[in-house]
Formats: C-alpha cells, sequence, structure tokens
C-alpha cells in the first residue's frame, strides 16, 4: 500500500471522526434545536481546521503524492503542476511545490465555501416542503452531506481523469460556467417549490425500498410493528437522500469551478471536503441571517463568469503573467464587494398589505 492511499485513507478516517463528534455520537445528548451560539462555535472549528490544513500544505504537502526524489516530484508537477517553474535545487523547488500546492488548496476551498451558500436556500426549501421539524436538521443534514461527499469524491477523479485524456474538456466547462454565472445575474427569481412525491430522489428510492409516509421520531428505518418481516425506509431517509442529490447538482457548478485553479484530484477533494463538511454549521449560522447579504447571490454569478473566463482564456493569462494569487485576490474582492453591498445598500422590502381592520371580519 503507497504512503499516498494511507494519506488519503487517514484524511478520510479524521473527516469521518469529526464528522461524528459534531454529531454527538460519543455524547448522550439528545437531538435538538441548533442555536446560533453552537453554530457559530462549529462554523469556526471547520473553518479553522481548513486553514490548518493549508499550514499542513506548505510543510508537509509532499506526503499527498508520496514525493521523495526530484525524479518523482518532476513528475508530479508534469502531470498535475505543469505551471511551476524548477530551478534544480530539489528543496527550494519542493518547497515551491508545496507552497503552489497550498495556495491552490486554499483558493479552491474559498471558492467552494462560497458557492455552498446557495445550497443554504435549498435546504431551507427542502426542509420545509417535507416537513421536517428543526430538531433533525441537524442529523439530516450531517448524513446527508457525507452522502454527498461520497457522491463528489467519484465526481472528482472521474473529472480528473478525463482532463487528463482530454484537455478540451477544461474549454466546455469554462463555457459552462460562463452560462451558468451569466444565468444567475440576468434570470428573474421565481418562486421555487419541491414536489415530494415527484422528486427523483424518491421516485428512485421507493422502487426499491418500502417508503413509510409518516416521520418516526429521528429513525430512518422501521419495521411495522404489525408486520416484522418488511423494512420500510422514512421520510427523514428520503430527506437526507434528496439533500445528497441536491448537492450533487450543485456540484456540477462548484467542481469543474475547482478544476480551473487546480488539476490536482487530491487539492479538488480536499478543498471541497473541507467546504462541505462545514456546510452543515454555516447553514445553522447563517440561516436566520442569510436575507442581510441579498447581493452575494450576484457576487456568485460574477464569480462564476469570472473563473469560466479563467478557463476559457488559461494560455493567455498564463503568458501575461496571471497566476493563483491574482486569482485569490479577484475573488476574494468579489466576495467582499457583495457582502459589503448587501450590509450598506440593502434592498427596499416591500410593505405588508394592511390587515382588514377587526371590526369588519366576520365572527364565527
Amino acid at each position: 500500500m503507497s504512503n499516498e492511499v494511507i494519506f488519503f485513507g487517514g484524511f478520510t478516517v479524521f473527516t469521518i471522526f469529526v464528522m461524528l463528534l459534531d454529531l454527538g455520537a460519543f455524547s448522550s445528548r439528545k437531538e435538538h434545536v441548533v442555536k446560533f451560539k453552537e453554530a457559530a462555535f462549529w462554523s469556526a472549528v471547520w473553518v479553522s481546521l481548513a486553514v490548518a490544513f493549508y499550514f499542513f500544505l506548505r510543510h508537509y504537502g509532499y506526503l499527498v503524492h508520496d514525493v521523495s526524489d526530484a525524479s518523482h516530484l518532476q513528475h508530479i508537477k508534469d502531470r498535475y503542476y505543469p505551471a511551476i517553474d524548477f530551478n534544480g535545487d530539489y528543496t527550494r523547488d519542493l518547497q515551491r511545490f508545496q507552497n503552489n500546492m497550498a495556495l491552490e488548496y486554499i483558493t479552491g476551498y474559498l471558492v467552494e465555501y462560497s458557492l455552498s451558500v446557495d445550497n443554504i436556500f435549498v435546504f431551507i426549501l427542502i426542509f420545509n416542503s417535507f416537513g421536517i421539524r428543526p430538531k433533525h436538521y441537524k442529523k439530516a443534514l450531517v448524513w446527508g452531506i457525507l452522502g454527498s461527499v461520497v457522491l463528489r469524491f467519484i465526481f472528482i477523479f472521474l473529472g480528473a481523469a478525463l482532463i487528463q485524456k482530454f484537455d478540451w474538456i477544461l474549454l466546455v466547462f469554462g463555457a459552462f460556467l460562463v452560462y451558468t454565472g451569466l444565468n444567475i445575474l440576468f434570470k428573474k427569481e421565481q418562486e421555487e417549490n419541491i414536489d415530494t412525491k415527484n422528486h427523483p430522489a424518491v421516485k428512485i428510492t421507493g422502487r426499491f425500498f418500502n417508503v413509510y409516509e409518516r416521520f418516526v421520531a429521528d429513525r430512518f428505518f422501521f419495521r411495522h410493528k404489525y408486520d416484522k418481516n418488511k423494512l420500510y425506509v422514512t421520510p427523514l431517509f428520503m430527506v437526507i437522500l434528496v439533500i445528497a442529490f441536491t448537492d450533487v447538482i450543485f456540484a456540477v457548478d462548484s467542481i469543474p469551478a475547482i478544476f480551473s485553479i487546480t488539476k490536482d484530484p487530491y487539492i479538488v477533494f480536499f478543498s471541497n471536503v473541507f467546504a462541505i463538511m462545514g456546510l452543515r454549521s454555516m447553514f445553522f449560522f447563517l440561516v436566520n441571517i442569510i436575507d442581510m447579504f441579498a447581493y452575494l447571490k450576484y457576487g456568485l454569478g460574477v464569480l462564476l463568469t469570472f473563473i469560466g473566463i479563467k478557463m476559457l482564456a488559461h494560455t493567455w493569462l498564463h503568458d501575461i503573467g496571471f497566476t493563483n494569487v491574482h486569482s485569490l485576490l479577484v475573488i476574494v474582492g468579489i466576495l467582499a464587494v457583495s457582502i459589503v453591498a448587501s450590509l450598506l445598500f440593502p434592498p427596499a422590502k416591500e410593505e405588508p398589505l394592511e390587515k382588514e381592520p377587526s371590526h369588519r371580519k366576520k365572527t364565527r
């Protein structure tokens, strides 16, 4: 077993452990409504872990690909980091390689974490459509997001294999991101609804499992006392599948966006995992204040458009000296402007319709 596989396995085990700790698997605390203070704490934990991993890559990034000598380093550089210039000094080249890897990781993490904000609106819609109680939000989100991580793993490494074989796929990704970004900027807002009975994830599950139409506390599976031989899945389990399915749909935008920053599938996966695992706590942290950031959606549209153009004009940008540091500064600038604009120039709220005077209401 290679050191690369061992490192990847250790990272996965660590992530699952922190996720279970977050879920409360090692404590006797019952399910509860997550308050702002708890959400802020876990948001800080996940962001701190993500930043700590950046510094880990700067000093120990060679462990990711098990780099042991100059020839192996050159091989990894040619495969995933062709833009790095080596000068023949192995020690300096290795440090330059690790610094670039760390920079691509933190840029990808920032992009993914920003695009994840869009998921919050959809998660709220899912919970409302299925009638999930607030005290079950946490469990549904953690397991739903864990499922999405597995699906993203497949998506990322499949995408990386295709990019390695067909360079023109990056141009397709770039055009798609430009289209998506412009669509966000110019599409009129519409009232969205989820048809819980005809959702693809629900219909597919219904073909292979018995679906119990009522909630059974916080359980995912259920055996009826009058029919012990039949196993049912509960609506809460269906919600987990819908969350995972929905997140993969969002990944169609976000994963190509990160491939514009790095071609290294491991860095794409690491940045995705930290961003997505932090999404659960961010949901509870932002759910009550998300309306304050009215222009963030437009900022994300500009962000996707910029990344798409960067993919389409990658060769030209490289020739004029546009580096990942410049990309990071542009991304931070776009997000900062959209957030500051939302706080300084909030859109006017619609005035509620006046209620009918009480003396004119008919009494029963």
